[in-house]
């Protein structure tokens, strides 16, 4: 951990409806509305090498007297300490956080720990944090943020393509729980997020690979065009383009922000953004994390297309299609190691989205387009998912 000086800078929160345009110098900014009741709002900034802007974006956006910097043992040696010292040349005064990388550190003791730094090195209710990583970080910190002094602002700087794609932008924070994932948290939304795809160059072939699940999920459920796009895009992707890259990222930005300034609370609409998550939570809890983010929600969105498929609400042939998409993006279509299906059927059991003791399901009407449901969501009879699963698995 480590300190410097600070100064303040004046206030500005973009207000607004959900909007995109871009600047002089070519990047994207996208405005994501938030709270029904007296909309606020926040901006997502697109465009290589806009992290070096930081100091200066955050001097005109927040009033604060230290930042804390919030990283992992991977990211902060390669971005988190560079950002901090780039605000602290700035004369903002900040320190640096790191807790261990990795899904399975996302827990209540780290969040514990990381509180109980900023208690001890002084932070009030004046200070902001800055998260810099991938999902996790983005989690975690913001959930740190939600949290601190009853909450405290929180920027967004994600270095990973899932990160960038999709956790980075919504306000969605939390840690993880024995019983399941993200069971613990709190809607925060950021006060700005600053997406640069040159970050990605330090990820390797696989990491980017993790982060597609969630592009092609966004093609999917609302853009069946992104969805082909993206298979025929997939060696540059993969390769870690960086003029792919920010393409895939602004289409998947637009998507996201265009859902969830609809619905901030994930009552409603914003739920098409889980499909293959039910199952693909489900699956990472049951491996104990140790199958990736990416390839658990590749493989639920297989499993969900299948089932809406069986259900006779999926087009028949989406299931086929998604997996070959997949296969593409260099992502698992069936699970890489066995896994007992009621130890899935029990992590299922756990998810947010159970009433009644059921689980809901986004199920496809055709690639591009969620079928309503009740809500958006389907509930499905225990057996056709054990079924599903016992096939499966």
């Amino acid at each position: 951990m480590s300190g410097g000086d600070s100064r303040e800078g004046g206030g500005r929160v973009a207000d607004g409806g959900p909007r995109s345009g871009s600047d002089e110098e070519g990047r994207m900014r996208i405005t994501v509305r938030f709270g029904s009741d007296a909309p606020s709002a926040y901006d997502v900034l697109v465009g290589a090498g806009i992290v070096e802007e930081l100091p200066t974006l955050l001097s005109g956006l927040l009033e604060v007297d230290r930042i804390a910097v919030i990283s992992d043992s991977t990211v902060g040696p390669l971005h988190g300490e560079r950002v901090a010292a780039g605000l602290r040349a700035a004369r903002l005064r900040t320190d640096l956080f790191t807790f261990p990388a990795g899904e399975e550190q996302k827990t209540r003791e780290w969040w514990s720990r990381l509180t109980d730094a900023l208690l001890a090195e002084g932070f009030g209710r004046d200070g902001a944090v800055v998260a810099v990583g991938g999902g996790v970080v983005g989690d975690m910190a913001g959930f740190v943020a939600a949290t601190y002094m009853r909450g405290i602002p929180v920027v967004q700087v994600p270095t990973s393509l899932v990160a960038m794609i999709d956790s980075a932008v919504g306000g969605k924070t939390g840690v993880d729980h024995p019983q399941g994932k993200n069971l613990i948290g709190a809607f925060h939304p950021p006060r700005l997020v600053l997406i640069d795809p040159v970050l990605i160059g330090t990820l390797p072939r696989p990491e980017r690979s993790q982060g597609l699940a969630e592009a092609l999920k966004h093609g999917a459920i609302r853009d069946r065009e992104y969805l082909f796009a993206l298979d025929s895009e997939a060696d540059a992707l993969l390769s870690g383009e960086v003029v792919a890259i920010e393409r895939a990222v602004r289409r998947s930005v637009r998507i996201k922000a265009d859902v969830v300034s609809r619905d901030e609370r994930e009552s409603g609409l914003r739920q098409i953004l889980n499909f293959g998550h039910t199952l693909g939570h489900a699956l990472e809890a049951a491996t104990d994390y140790r199958l990736p983010h990416g390839s658990a929600v590749a493989v639920g969105m297989v499993l969900e297309a299948r089932l809406g498929e069986r259900l006779g609400i999926t087009e028949a042939g989406a299931a086929e299609l998604i997996s070959t998409s997949l296969q593409r993006l260099e992502l698992p279509t069936e699970m890489p190691v066995r896994v007992p299906p009621e130890r899935v059927t029990h992590f299922l059991g756990a998810d947010k989205k159970v009433r009644g003791g059921r689980p809901g399901f986004v199920l496809l009407g055709r690639l591009g387009e969620v079928h309503p449901g009740e809500g958006w969501v389907h509930r499905v009879a225990e057996k056709d998912v054990a079924l599903l699963l016992s096939e499966a698995l």
